[in-house]
């Protein structure tokens, strides 16, 4: 099936009938997302997921129905979460940040996969990555080993880094890759800055505060904060000619520097084959967590130029993808 038609298929999961063209029985499989309907970068992963399933056999509007939700602030998330799970799905889809707590406080019964989750043993998610015990499973997103790796990856496209501010929010994810980074900033030879992400005027104070000092960086680290800030992070480090690190490639397809981390489309369309075990008897408590298997390293070279970087062979070399 044609991206179009799956795309097509979203605008309309919310309201899609119950009707299937034969006798066969209509399963239902909500989705929660704490993003805007329009957001592409969402569309496009649950395009992604739409077609894995439909590959496995489930077709919309024939064997499968999807009820949606998006919603970017928390209150209606939860009343989103609830709405969803009174319609007795068969299984949810949940987003990223605080669409899987949202989900679990609405119910401790209906089988939930999250295809990008943060720790979810220390979010208290699951009760062990090989054995969830409840009624949610899926994927994580990297092991917390994984942020000292970006800072190495800024100091290896920019040498002169010695002062690198950290865009986190406070959670136990933040505070995980945090640590991580802390262990190796010492041997890199840089002073770390914390930069807690809330509000746009206050992300933008505090990075141009610390832009004023030479031989600066930025780190963003995983959070729903640096989702919705995205914009405004990669506008912010292209003002104030910061070379950045960012987790997701979708940062440097809109002018970030470089990122390094799981390919998302890949852990959406992985969910659907735990969704499609659901849906045919499995149970989640079964379905062990698993780890991202495959991440990609993006460089656009347009940014580099932009602030004067030569960028190293040996990266260009790594690199899965160059933006000329």
């Amino acid at each position: 099936m044609k991206r179009r038609m799956f795309i097509a298929a979203l605008a309309g999961a919310a309201t899609l009938p119950l009707v299937a063209r034969t006798q066969e029985r209509v399963r239902r499989v909500g989705v929660l997302t704490n993003t805007a309907a329009d957001d592409p970068e969402a569309k496009a992963r649950l395009a992604a997921f739409l077609q894995a399933l439909q590959e496995a056999g489930w077709e919309v509007g024939r064997n499968v129905r999807i009820d949606a939700r998006w919603s970017t602030d928390l209150g209606r998330l939860r009343s989103d979460a609830a709405e969803l799970m009174a319609l007795a799905p068969d299984v949810v889809l949940a987003g990223i940040g605080a669409t899987i707590p949202a989900l679990l406080q609405a119910s401790r019964t209906v089988p939930i996969v999250f295809p990008q989750g943060l720790d979810p043993v220390g979010a208290g998610f699951v009760d062990s990555l090989a054995r969830p015990g409840g009624n949610a499973t899926g994927f994580t997103q990297f092991e917390y080993t994984l942020s000292g790796k970006w800072l190495e990856l800024l100091k290896e496209i920019d040498p002169r880094v010695t002062r690198v501010a950290v865009l986190r929010e406070s959670g136990p994810a933040g505070i995980g890759q945090w640590t991580m980074i802390q262990a190796v900033a010492p041997a890199l030879g840089v002073e770390l800055k914390p930069i807690e992400l809330r509000d746009a005027t206050g992300i933008e104070r505090a990075v141009s505060t610390f832009a004023r000092e030479p031989n600066a960086g930025l780190l963003i680290v995983v959070s729903a904060p640096m989702y919705a800030h995205r914009d405004l992070i990669v506008a912010l480090a292209a003002r104030h000619r910061l070379p950045a690190v960012y987790p997701y490639r979708f940062f440097v397809a809109s002018g970030g520097l470089i990122s390094y981390g799981p390919d998302l489309i890949r852990q959406y369309r992985s969910a659907a084959t735990y969704v499609d075990r659901i849906l045919k008897g499995e149970k989640p408590a079964d379905l062990p967590v698993q780890a991202a298997t495959k991440h990609e390293l993006t460089i656009n070279l347009k940014a580099a130029k932009a602030l004067g970087l030569t960028v190293p062979a040996t990266l260009l070399a790594r690199a899965d993808e160059v933006i000329e």
